[in-house]
């Protein structure tokens, strides 16, 4: 059954629109399931959407999610399971000095689409959320689950390198006497990566085969790119 992912700042009233969505999108042959932040943080997060999605169980994700990267991992969840999906974006806010930059959901991006915003007390788009859940075609069968077309290899190439190049420069940088909260550079990247810890080879190439696993479900060249900043974004959220 579908999927919700709610993202906005912190005081924009996530929250409060997840119960609604509870309230609304309910029955009783259609529960309804809502997944917030845990101790864990993102791997914990989409851990728990990926054990809630089911055939019959709707699933709300009701957490900041202010990183497309994070967005996109939830939509290569419902796309795995063969479920529809939206984003709710929840406008407004203050955010917090602790907190990552929001990056605006883009309905140009499919893992931002079909999307929906609301801001202040406007009320929900309800019809509009149903019919994005319950009146549309399930998504076809996932690519991973399918021989990949001869141009997605240069994609799985470039996403090998590209992670490779990564970790190279965390390495080496760690290896040059970096310190718990400076800016480690990727050449060639405007972002950079601040770890709270040193961190090991053996964790990070963890991360990257996961990361890697996320991304090639989904090869496409509109991703090149973005990479390398998707990737730092990633080792950013999982590095607690």
């Amino acid at each position: 059954m579908p999927l919700v992912v709610l993202c906005g700042r912190r005081g924009s009233g996530k929250s409060r629109r997840a119960a609604e969505l509870r309230e609304a999108l309910g029955g009783p042959e259609r529960p309804v399931h809502v997944v917030a932040e845990a101790e864990g943080g993102r791997a914990a997060l989409r851990a728990e959407v990926e054990r809630r999605l089911s055939r019959r169980d709707v699933v709300i994700v009701d957490a900041g999610n202010e990183l497309r990267s994070i967005r996109y991992e939830l939509y290569c969840a419902a796309r795995q399971a063969g479920t529809p999906r939206c984003v709710l974006h929840c406008a407004g806010g203050t955010g917090g000095p602790d907190e990552p930059p929001f990056e605006e959901p883009d309905p140009s991006c499919r893992w931002d689409r079909p999307l929906f915003t609301v801001r202040g007390e406007e009320p929900l788009p309800l019809g509009a959320i149903r019919a994005a859940l319950f009146e549309s075609a399930p998504p076809p069968p996932h690519r991973a689950t399918r021989t990949q077309p001869l141009q997605s290899c240069g994609f799985l190439h470039q996403l090998d390198r590209v992670t490779q190049d990564v970790l190279a420069a965390v390495l080496a940088a760690q290896r040059s006497g970096a310190q718990p909260g400076e800016t480690i550079r990727v050449p060639g990247v405007a972002e950079g990566l601040v770890l709270s810890r040193p961190v090991s080879v053996a964790e990070l190439s963890r991360l990257r085969r996961q990361f890697i696993s996320y991304t090639k479900m989904q090869p496409s060249d509109e991703n090149l790119p973005q990479l390398a900043s998707m990737f730092l974004q990633y080792l950013s959220r999982s590095i607690q």
